[in-house]
């Protein structure tokens, strides 16, 4: 079992380490690092190299156990930073619940699997794993968030002269299918759907939604980088977690009803965690949007803006984790959002 703290730090650049010292003057190291979570600058696509560079400064430095996620774009007011998930397993006085954090990966997918039952199963099967390690039921998950890879020209090649067909003959297409496998492979884990459901939603014929699945695609990893944040009896910290679904880009209501029921805990908000997408519809509250036959701006790059700017203003600042394409993490143009807060700390009265 283990027990957290978050602690999150702006960056400068996607190599900058800074981070390293904010963690060292709480009293922790690298070494009690389970995951680095965080959004660089780059533009969330293919080519988007910021991922690669953060993923280059900071794993050396982590132990083989952790994992590192980074979600390129940071498009309109939000803000480049990182979010470090710490082994914590004080118990602090006051409290007899909290935070837990596991992370793993799966196996390394070969370019004909992304995007298929393949990394569903993959994805499933690890998840399920380190809810067992949490000793964490579906119903203690908050948040799960995958790191997937995707298929360059080079891997689409390779799988045609093998005789195989890819996912898509699109590289930014395959990041949308690369994040479906994963996020439907969540579902599977949590019970939200079973394994023939799962299938039929991979091939569009059946939908399924996770309102705490989040997962995002990129090119500088082969295997799906996986952590699970769970609340559980067995640690005693100050954090908590809520989790919900946005309906669509503007559904500012469902945002506030979660951090209504934070301010009702005397909760502080340490992070939100949020998928966005452009509707594939067109439109938004019947109105038309111009995301996705935008030629110039990816519609990823859209959705994270208007969805950021949305969190931002309700967080109070610009560090905040919105990823975008949100295929079954949440209903179809809106996504799924995860609240981390903390509860003040017990005031203790002691009688004679």
């Amino acid at each position: 079992m283990t027990g957290i703290s978050l602690l999150t730090v702006p960056t400068a650049g996607p190599g900058d380490l800074e981070a390293l010292a904010a963690l060292d003057r709480t009293g922790c190291a690298a070494e009690d690092l389970v995951a680095v979570i965080g959004k660089t600058e780059g533009n969330g696509c293919v080519n988007d190299f910021s991922r690669t560079l953060a993923a280059a400064a900071w794993e050396p430095r982590l132990l083989a156990t952790a994992v590192t996620v980074f979600s390129g774009g940071t498009e309109g007011v939000l803000s480049p930073h990182v979010n470090l998930f710490v082994r914590d397993d004080r118990r602090h006085p006051g409290f007899d619940r909290g935070l837990v954090a596991a992370a793993g990966r799966t196996r390394v997918l070969t370019p004909a699997e992304v995007g298929r039952e393949a990394q569903v199963d993959a994805v499933g099967e690890t998840v399920a794993k380190l809810l067992a390690e949490l000793g964490a039921g579906p119903a203690d998950t908050h948040l799960v968030i995958v790191k997937c890879p995707l298929l360059t020209s080079e891997k689409i090649t390779a799988i045609r002269a093998a005789g195989g067909v890819p996912v898509a003959t699109d590289t930014y297409e395959s990041m949308a299918h690369s994040r479906a496998a994963s996020a439907l492979g969540i579902a599977l884990a949590l019970g939200e759907c079973d394994r023939p459901t799962a299938l039929r939603a991979l091939s569009g014929a059946s939908h399924v939604s996770s309102a705490r699945a989040s997962t995002s695609a990129g090119a500088e990893l082969d295997d799906c980088h996986i952590l699970v944040v769970a609340e559980s009896t067995s640690a005693a910290n100050p954090l908590r977690a809520l989790h919900g679904e946005m309906a669509d880009a503007l559904d500012i209501a469902s945002v506030t009803a979660l951090l209504d029921r934070v301010r009702a805990d005397g909760g502080t908000i340490r992070q939100i965690f949020a998928k966005a997408e452009a509707d594939p519809a067109g439109t938004v509250r019947g109105l038309r949007h111009t995301m996705l036959t935008d030629s110039d701006v990816n519609a990823t790059r859209h959705a994270r803006a208007a969805v950021g700017g949305l969190l931002s203003a309700l967080k109070g600042d610009g560090a905040v984790y919105v990823s975008g394409g949100a295929e079954h993490q949440g209903p179809s143009g809106g996504g799924s959002i995860t609240v981390i807060y903390e509860l003040p700390t017990p005031v203790r009265s002691d009688r004679p």
